[in-house]
């Protein structure tokens, strides 16, 4: 063999081992579905009153919302609300990182980090709740820790009004109260 013949057989092995040698390239990210992607509508900055036989219940309002269905479902991030009584007065304020309402059924679902306060102290934390507003109800069978000034409760399971007077819960893991007073006789 003469020396050209040798050089490119030498070459020709050579190619071929780079070629069979693995190469680890860039990482190629899986493509994440984004809501974006499915959404009907997108806006930005929005603020949305919820209305029951025309009194206002609650206002809410995100940073981004995405519209579905007709405009029937609008998902919210991150949510913050103000719920109203019957007589217009502030209630309480919830919070979430998102939140879904449905105009059909007027219900809002509030998930990832929820926080209800209300006006006087009283704080509520769950990882998901609902707000119905026909009934004007928030309720969850998600773990939840309520707090007020003398008293702590830890549960899972609940159904309050939108100040958190009247709450009910449904399994209780623990409480702790203040100083009770007692009667003198």
């Amino acid at each position: 063999m003469n020396l050209g013949a040798r050089l490119g057989l030498l070459a020709t092995v050579t190619l071929l081992a780079a070629a069979c040698t693995k190469r680890e390239g860039p990482p190629v990210g899986a493509r994440a579905h984004s809501l974006a992607d499915s959404s009907d509508q997108i806006l930005y900055g929005s603020k949305f009153t919820i209305t029951d036989r025309g009194l206002r219940r609650a206002d809410i309002e995100g940073d981004t919302s995405y519209f579905f269905h007709d405009n029937t479902r609008i998902v919210l991030r991150p949510l913050r609300g103000t719920f109203f009584s019957s007589n217009g007065a502030l209630d309480g304020i919830i919070t979430a990182r998102q939140g879904v309402y449905d105009t059909r059924l007027g219900a809002l679902e509030a998930s990832g980090d929820v926080v209800v306060t209300s006006l006087d102290g009283k704080r509520l934390q769950t990882p998901f709740c609902r707000f119905d507003q026909r009934l004007n109800l928030i309720s969850s069978d998600s773990t939840f820790v309520m707090s007020e000034p003398g008293r702590d409760l830890r549960g899972k399971g609940f159904r309050s009004d939108a100040d958190l007077n009247t709450f009910s819960v449904t399994t209780l893991i623990s409480s702790k109260a203040g100083i009770v007073a007692m009667p003198a006789k």
